[in-house]
């Protein structure tokens, strides 16, 4: 069956949407050194996972409050072409989605303040009990370690066979979910992962970068789906 040329596009939000990791920074500020520069190259390396990793960094942040990391994260740019972005798929009636492994308290603080709507979020959360601030997971898999909230099953559940997935990132928490999608645009962490991997990819520095290449894309009557995405997708599908 031939795909439609209607994507879906999937975003990771720190370092990609912001031009810094806001919650890697927000540890880095207030937590304990060199504790916290370990802890998230552990993290980035995949020597602990993302559960433990985000334990770990409260572990090293104590007395850590709500209004701090508000206060701190309202602070971050972003990268103003993520608002094309989100003006082309609505254009396009294309289902725009930010999958984070951050937490939602300051990611939907940042989409406020830029007036950004339209998109679908999913990402971990942070609540106050006693007096202190603590991490929860709604979207976590035991089976999937690369981030607490699980990105690719939210791509595998959102997205029909016959369209094009898209994923666009930077980081350590996107190169699981990457695979499962048939169009990659990647830098820093990312990038490096797909080059040792020989996966294929677009490098990006902005989402005008990204906007060049998806503006192609259209203009084909069947785009073509990436094969060992398409691959990957029925092993998980046979699994389940």
């Amino acid at each position: 069956m031939p795909v439609s040329n209607r994507f879906y596009i999937f975003v990771d939000f720190d370092g990609t949407i912001t031009r810094e990791d806001v919650g890697a920074n927000i540890f880095i500020k207030y937590g304990k050194h060199p504790d916290v520069y370990d802890i998230e190259m552990d993290i980035r390396t995949h020597k602990i996972t993302a559960f433990e990793g985000w334990t770990k960094l409260f572990a090293v942040t104590p007395g850590l409050s709500m209004p701090q990391i508000l206060e701190y994260a309202h602070s971050f740019a972003i990268d103003e072409t993520f608002k094309d972005l989100v003006a082309f798929a609505g254009e396009n009636n294309y289902p725009l989605t930010v999958l984070s492994d951050g937490f939602d308290n300051y990611i939907n603080l940042i989409f406020n303040r830029e007036q950004i709507t339209g998109q679908t979020l999913f990402a971990n959360t942070l609540v106050e009990k006693a007096n202190a601030v603590v991490p929860e997971f709604p979207y976590g898999d035991e089976e999937c370690s690369d981030c607490a909230n699980c990105k690719r099953n939210h791509i595998l559940e959102m997205t029909p066979d016959d369209v094009i997935t898209v994923y666009i990132g930077n980081g350590s928490s996107d190169t699981c979910p990457a695979q499962f999608c048939d169009y990659i645009f990647a830098k820093d962490d990312l990038l490096k992962f797909c080059e040792k991997n020989r996966i294929p990819y677009t490098p990006y520095k902005s989402f005008g970068d990204v906007l060049v290449r998806l503006r192609e894309l259209q203009q084909k009557k069947w785009p073509k789906k990436r094969h060992q995405a398409v691959l990957k997708r029925n092993e998980v599908y046979k699994l389940g």
